[in-house]
């Protein structure tokens, strides 16, 4: 008892923090998001996205070349398709030659070592912004699905480590392993979007990919039927338990700082790794309130990715690595 006991005595200098320090955030942690463009030459800023950026295939080159330098071994990449590629059906996401397909030969020929996620969803490639068909103002699911099993061999046959399907259809962690096992792609791991919520904080993403639902007569405005409501919490376990059951080998949550919660009883609950996105508004609110001079940048970074790894994730997809990187000095 006090004043035999003085907690205070193992926070009395940085040095005896650091020794019972629990967590400890490593660019071994880090899953890099990477968004790839057509063109040559191209590094465009994204708006919303302060020093984040749509990469033409070359300039991809040079970063996972950099990433590599820097100690960051794992990136997840997005494709920004143009306009008159997309249709209801995802047609182009299955083109062999497609931008994600071309992206991930690039990435592997510039690092082979490096670990490739690839993003599999119907958005980008969708006239309607949707991760799904669109059929008579409904998602259509089992059909979708299909798609994505397609989406997720072809990503295989480019060389492509895992596929990440991020759509949240009912039972498309079974299709797509099936799909992979029929092909022979055994060794293809499905990180799963497993606990996607309808969320907010995804606004600068779809300004990035312009990937956000259209605005047209018969068209769900928002994706609140297939990705799930910010007010649950035991049916993220549900969802993750499933995926898992059906053959993922990481979960994930989505999006980070406002579900460490569901994180956490998801870590206690499953024995496969987990993985949390943090997501462009999560990154785009500290850029602008460290610019404003209201906050910290670097601080406010570092407190929140290590309150993730707290949380329990094994895995951080975040477009703060580099950041952290840089203040390893």
């Amino acid at each position: 008892m006090y004043p035999l006991i003085r907690p205070r005595r193992l926070r009395a200098s940085e040095s005896v923090r650091k020794l019972v320090r629990e967590t400890i955030v490593t660019p071994d942690d880090f899953l890099v998001p990477l968004f790839v463009t057509e063109g040559k030459g191209v590094k465009k800023e994204i708006p919303s996205m302060p020093n984040y950026f749509n990469l033409s295939l070359d300039m991809l080159e040079k970063e996972v070349k950099e990433l590599w330098k820097m100690g960051l071994c794992s990136v997840l990449l997005f494709a920004k398709v143009e306009d008159h590629l997309k249709d209801n059906k995802g047609t182009e996401a299955l083109n062999p030659d497609g931008l994600m397909q071309r992206a991930i030969k690039t990435v592997k020929n510039a690092c082979p070592q490096m670990l490739v996620m690839t993003d599999v969803a119907m958005d980008p490639f969708s006239s309607y912004g949707h991760d799904g068909i669109v059929a008579e103002g409904q998602i259509l699911n089992d059909e979708s699905a299909e798609v994505l099993a397609e989406m997720s061999v072809s990503h295989a046959k480019a060389g492509a480590d895992f596929v990440a399907p991020s759509d949240m259809m009912d039972g498309r962690i079974l299709t797509i392993r099936e799909a992979l096992e029929d092909e022979g792609f055994t060794n293809t791991g499905i990180m799963a979007y497993s606990a996607k919520y309808a969320s907010a904080f995804y606004g600068p993403f779809r300004d990035a990919l312009d990937s956000a639902p259209a605005d047209i007569a018969n068209v769900p405005k928002d994706k609140k039927t297939y990705q799930m409501d910010y007010a649950n919490r035991y049916e993220a376990i549900k969802e993750t338990q499933m995926d898992i059951d059906e053959g993922a080998d990481i979960a994930m949550v989505k999006p980070g700082l406002c579900y460490l919660d569901i994180v956490r009883e998801i870590r206690n609950e499953v024995d496969v790794p987990v993985a949390v996105y943090q997501v462009s508004g999560e990154y785009a609110m500290v850029k602008a309130a460290a610019e404003k001079g209201w906050l910290d940048h670097d601080a406010v970074m570092l407190e929140q990715l290590t309150a993730i790894k707290r949380a329990g994730a094994n895995i951080i997809a975040s477009y703060f690595a580099k950041d952290f990187i840089r203040t390893l000095g």
